[in-house]
């Protein structure tokens, strides 16, 4: 086994499958690889005030902010998987119909609370409210996660009635139940890519670890957390 440790920072949304791939990915080659898991605005920060880190997974609006300050090797950018929106409740309440936008939009109208995170996902939710022209209506009711804190653990806590955020971050939460992917008409993919950082200590290892990511043979670990492959 390698002594040498490749460092990564992400956003907690690929948390899971980034901590699966790593362990697969050091059986194979021997070669240790450590994730730490941050709130994704967190994350950015760290590494554009030039905090030394191999490899950074951001979504891709985050990674595109880090190469134009070139904080990363932009050559080195794949994308690693893209994840949609869910929904969920308390385990054992009520599931309200989500099939269509109206019902979602009446769910939302209808909640006690509604709760969403700072990432992109929180970002697309209060560009929908705001196009439903219901923000002002539910703006006491929302429920801000901070960042690092998963809406699903909101809603376990009685904090949260009605949560939204990736089904990356909603899967195995106990205390919840997932209502499903918020319909294709107002659904939203975020892309998660990785990049080498401009100030790898270990860029070659690093490459080596982005390449088994974005393979075919990592495609059942992303799915297994909720994620899609992207080719």
């Amino acid at each position: 086994m390698s002594d040498i440790i490749v460092t990564c920072i992400s956003s907690m949304a690929t948390r899971q499958v980034l901590a699966d791939l790593a362990s697969s990915f050091e059986a194979r080659s021997g070669q240790r690889v450590t994730i730490e898991s941050v709130g994704g605005v967190a994350a950015a920060k760290r590494v554009q005030e030039g905090e030394a880190f191999d490899i950074v997974v951001l979504s891709s609006n985050a990674i595109d902010a880090l190469a134009a300050s070139k904080r990363i090797d932009a050559s080195s950018r794949v994308s690693i998987a893209r994840s949609g929106v869910a929904m969920a409740v308390a385990a054992g309440a009520a599931h309200p119909r989500i099939d269509d936008e109206a019902a979602v939009r009446d769910a939302v109208r209808a909640a006690r609370s509604i709760g969403y995170s700072t990432g992109p996902s929180g970002v697309h939710l209060a560009h929908l409210f705001e196009r439903w022209g219901i923000a002002h209506e539910i703006a006491p009711r929302i429920v801000q996660a901070p960042p690092g804190v998963a809406v699903g653990t909101l809603i376990a806590r009685g904090e949260v009635e009605l949560g939204f955020q990736q089904l990356s971050e909603m899967i195995g939460v106990a205390g919840i139940d997932v209502l499903g992917m918020l319909p294709h008409e107002i659904q939203t993919l975020t892309i998660f890519e990785g990049a080498v950082c401009a100030n790898a200590r270990v860029p070659e290892a690093a490459r080596a670890f982005l390449d088994y990511a974005m393979s075919r043979d990592a495609d059942t670990t992303k799915v297994l957390h909720g994620m899609e492959p992207v080719r």
